[in-house]
C-alpha cells in the first residue's frame, strides 16, 4: 500500500514537474487576441479587472509576510477595489515593499508565468497559481472576495484535471496574456483618477508620504515594471 502511494505521489509529481509541448504559435497569438478583446473595452475589462485586483491584494499579502509584517486580512470588493491590512511598524522599508508591491504584482507575475511557459512548465504554472489563490482564499475577510477566489480557483483546478493538454496550454497562456497586459492599464486609471482629484489615498500617495518622494516617481515605477514586463514577458511567449 505505501509502494503504491509512493508510486502515485512520484507519478503526479512528475507530472506536475514535466514539461509539456509548446502550443501552436497560432494558439499563442490567438490568446494575445483574446487578452486585448478584454483588456481594452471597457465592458469586459470592467468584469475582468477583478482578476488583477485579485493578484493585486495578493501581492500587498505576500510581500507584508516575507518582510516579517502581520497579515491581517483581505478584502475585494464588487466594484474591483480591496484593501490589504497588515500590522507592523507604520515605516521603513517593509510598509514601503508592501506598498510597492500592489500595482507590481499582475505584471511580475505574468513575466513569471511568461518564463515558465517558455520552459514547457504549462503543467506547473497552473498548479501554482491555484496554490496561490488557495493561500489567499485564507486571508479573504468578505464574501465577495471568498467568492471571486474560490471561482478563479476553481476553474485553474478544473483546467488542471479535467481538461486536455491543448486545452490547458490555451488557457495558461490567456492567462499570462492577461496579467501581462492587464498589468498595465491600472496605474494609467489611477493617474487619470487622481487628475480629476480622487484616488487621495492611492499607493502612490502612501508611498510618496512614507518615501517624501513625489508620487510621480512611484507611477513611473509601477509603469516601467508593468511595460518592461509586457516587452519581456511577450517575447517570451512569442519566441523572438
Amino acid at each position: 500500500m505505501d509502494h503504491l502511494a509512493s508510486a502515485s505521489l512520484t507519478s503526479l509529481w512528475d507530472e506536475v514537474s514535466g514539461t509539456q509541448p509548446d502550443p501552436d504559435l497560432w494558439v499563442v497569438i490567438a490568446t494575445l487576441v483574446v487578452a486585448l478583446a478584454v483588456v481594452v473595452p471597457h465592458g469586459p475589462w470592467r468584469m475582468a479587472r477583478n482578476a488583477i485586483t485579485i493578484a493585486h491584494e495578493g501581492g500587498h499579502g505576500l510581500v507584508a509576510l516575507l518582510t516579517g509584517r502581520t497579515l491581517t486580512g483581505i478584502t475585494l470588493h464588487s466594484d474591483t477595489s480591496g484593501l490589504t491590512v497588515s500590522r507592523g511598524k507604520p515605516r521603513g522599508l517593509g510598509m514601503v515593499l508592501t506598498a510597492v508591491a500592489g500595482y507590481t504584482a499582475p505584471p511580475l507575475l505574468g513575466l513569471g508565468g511568461s518564463a515558465l511557459l517558455a520552459a514547457g512548465r504549462i503543467t506547473l504554472l497552473l498548479w501554482l497559481a491555484t496554490a496561490l489563490l488557495v493561500a489567499l482564499l485564507v486571508m479573504v475577510r468578505n464574501a465577495y472576495g471568498v467568492l471571486t477566489v474560490v471561482v478563479s480557483g476553481g476553474t485553474f483546478v478544473l483546467v488542471s484535471w479535467l481538461a486536455g493538454p491543448q486545452v490547458q496550454a490555451a488557457f495558461a497562456y490567456a492567462v499570462v496574456w492577461f496579467l501581462l497586459l492587464g498589468g498595465v492599464r491600472p496605474a494609467f486609471e489611477l493617474q487619470t483618477k487622481r487628475a480629476r482629484g480622487g484616488a487621495g489615498d492611492s499607493d502612490a500617495d502612501q508611498l510618496a508620504r512614507l518615501t517624501h518622494a513625489p508620487a510621480g516617481v512611484w507611477f513611473f515605477l509601477f509603469h516601467a515594471v508593468s511595460l518592461c514586463s509586457l516587452i519581456g514577458g511577450g517575447r517570451w511567449l512569442l519566441e523572438l
